[in-house]
């Protein structure tokens, strides 16, 4: 039971996928301090004056009922951030890496297989019989 425990998690796919695990929460980590270092202050300046920040109250004097947008916003900008950077950092270099050292897609068919095989056998007993 341990041996085949061991043989999962030395496959590649599980390693792979604990390495992406870690650079999607270190670039959470990243993408939300930004936000709530820039982006959150910034989307305070198109709010009110009170405290819950940008968003409308639904029952005024009753601050259980206020909408809050910019959690929204900020919360789809991280989304698009993180998305950015994953693609520009990762999939990009890593498309690059696959077409410079990846295999050959060109592969040929059965057909087209055999038929030069039939080829090489054909100038090979052709050869032969020039030899003798």
């Amino acid at each position: 039971m341990l041996k085949g425990f061991k043989d999962f998690l030395m496959r590649g796919n599980v390693v792979d996928l604990a390495v992406a695990v870690v650079m999607g929460t270190a670039f959470v980590a990243i993408v939300t301090a930004f936000s709530d270092g820039i982006i959150t202050p910034l989307l305070a300046v198109f709010g009110s004056t009170n405290q819950l920040g940008l968003g409308f109250q639904l029952v005024s004097g009753k601050p259980a009922t206020f909408v809050a947008v910019g959690p929204i916003i900020t919360a789809a900008l991280n989304f698009v951030i993180i998305a950015v950077l994953l693609y520009f950092v990762v999939v990009i270099p890593a498309n690059k890496a696959k077409k410079m050292w990846g295999a050959k897609t060109d592969a040929l068919t059965d057909t087209e297989l055999l038929t030069q095989i039939r080829d090489l056998l054909a100038e090979r007993s052709a050869g032969g019989r020039h030899e003798l």
